[in-house]
């Protein structure tokens, strides 16, 4: 089989969005001047991908709830011919995340509801069903059943991986952004089996212990990165710098994030998911790393021109323009 698109596995999540003056003190008061819900957790890379390119197979394995949350969710992806959701499973309840956005700072804080997030793992996911060149696991440390001890392979989320490559697919993995001892004991087993790592620079240091804030430490975190098992790109963002390490080719690479017009940005929520949707769409097209990283800077830029996680993204040569235009 010739395999082609992009599979993305894992927490299918419901934003709910709460737009405050700015994020209270503890036991302080703080206005709420609007309401909305979105698509979230992987949906967001999902979107991005479908609308980078209306001809790029995207697959889904993911558990939604029979609620009316997972009825959205799902209506949501369907709006997309490339989007396959045939393989999601509906049980229980959705996942949903309150996310609250500030005005005055532009940053946004999370509140996590698991629901089918802690449902979800190697028995949700139809292998035989599943064409894609490319197979995403989102969001390590989010799931439940996906980061549990596995007496073979480490964790759960690690033999998925496994699993993945054995059908012949290029492993990709996301985390979240916790600062806890338990980062490494669930995201190191899972590098042994990713061919591409799509972090930031706070979960660099969460893995790696090394922080990751200039071009050296940025390139020690890296190779350690490789070290732990990562074989293809390793690649770290941040808003202001961007480093990526080819595993194959002994290769660094350093790309700085574009510097947007006043008020082009309205919101940072998605923007890592957005950055890695060009990641993967670079891997999976034949970039090479350099070029895959401008494309993402470019999509991780268009996502911050919206408040929500998926609005903002543009089609393939729209994002090029950006890119070159502010390059």
């Amino acid at each position: 089989m010739e395999r082609k698109g992009i599979c993305v596995a894992g927490s299918l999540i419901a934003d709910r969005y709460f737009e405050v003056d700015t994020y209270p003190g503890e036991g302080l008061l703080s206005t709420v001047r609007s309401t909305e819900t979105h698509i979230g957790g992987l949906g967001n890379l999902i979107l991005d991908l479908a609308r980078l390119d209306d001809g790029l197979p995207v697959k889904v394995c993911a558990v939604v709830g029979k609620d009316d949350s997972g009825k959205d969710l799902l209506a949501a992806l369907s709006r997309h011919g490339n989007i396959n959701t045939d393989d999601i499973v509906r049980e229980g309840d959705s996942s949903v995340t309150f996310v609250i956005n500030a005005s005055d700072t532009k940053q946004r804080t999370f509140f996590f509801l698991p629901g089918a997030s802690d449902v979800f793992d190697e028995s949700k996911i139809h292998w035989e069903n599943i064409p894609s060149r490319i197979f995403h696991l989102e969001y390590l440390l989010l799931m439940k059943k996906v980061d549990a001890p596995d007496g073979e392979y480490g964790t759960h989320g690690a033999r998925i991986l496994a699993r993945a490559r054995k059908e012949g697919m290029i492993t990709s993995v996301d985390m979240v952004s916790e600062q806890s001892g338990r980062v490494r004991d669930v995201v190191r087993p899972a590098l042994r089996y990713t061919d591409i790592c799509c972090i930031n620079e706070s979960e660099a240091q969460a893995i790696t212990g090394i922080e990751a804030a200039s071009g050296e430490s940025a390139r020690q975190a890296l190779q350690e990165l490789r070290h732990l098992g990562v074989s293809r790109w390793a690649v770290i963002h941040s808003p202001k710098h961007n480093y990526g390490y080819d595993c194959m080719a002994d290769r660094f690479v350093s790309v700085d994030s574009l510097t947007l017009p006043p008020d082009f940005i309205k919101g940072t929520t998605g923007a890592g998911d957005a950055f890695c949707s060009g990641i993967l769409y670079g891997a999976h097209s034949g970039y090479d790393l350099e070029e895959a990283m401008k494309l993402a800077i470019g999509c991780a830029a268009f996502s911050l021109s919206e408040c929500n996680g998926t609005d903002g993204m543009r089609r393939l040569e729209e994002v090029w323009a950006l890119f070159e235009k502010l390059c």
